[in-house]
């Protein structure tokens, strides 16, 4: 059996916009969007829900100028791989997680929150 029939790596998650998405140019020229989308996730009673904030990524282009348009708290929905990425830093090696976006769309109709006050 081939490990492409047995192994996957599909990630759905729709959530609200922490911020503006970022355009991250890069070395090779190619442009990366990063975003992160604030997922909550049901706990055992009783603390009740919590959120976790998940970074997202893509550099495909016609996501981009999609994205491009999304403001924060906007409720999105993407759909892509999770995968781990590592980076030298002056004390070691550092590691994240994200979800590589193959697709995404702003959800119509999701009732944005009240403006937040101080």
């Amino acid at each position: 059996m081939s490990l492409s029939v047995i192994d996957r790596n599909d990630v759905v998650l729709r959530g609200r916009l922490s911020a503006s998405p970022e355009f991250r140019p890069l070395p090779s020229g190619d442009t990366l969007l990063v975003f992160k989308l604030v997922v909550r996730r049901e706990t055992p009673r009783p603390r009740g829900p919590k959120s976790d904030i998940i970074t997202c990524v893509s550099y495909l282009p016609a996501l981009q100028r999609y994205a491009a348009a999304w403001t924060p708290d906007d409720v999105v929905e993407v759909e892509g791989a999770l995968q781990r990425r590592f980076w030298r830093t002056p004390t070691g090696t550092a590691i994240a997680y994200e979800v590589n976006c193959r697709r995404g769309r702003k959800v119509p109709g999701a009732a944005r929150r009240a403006p937040r006050t101080a």
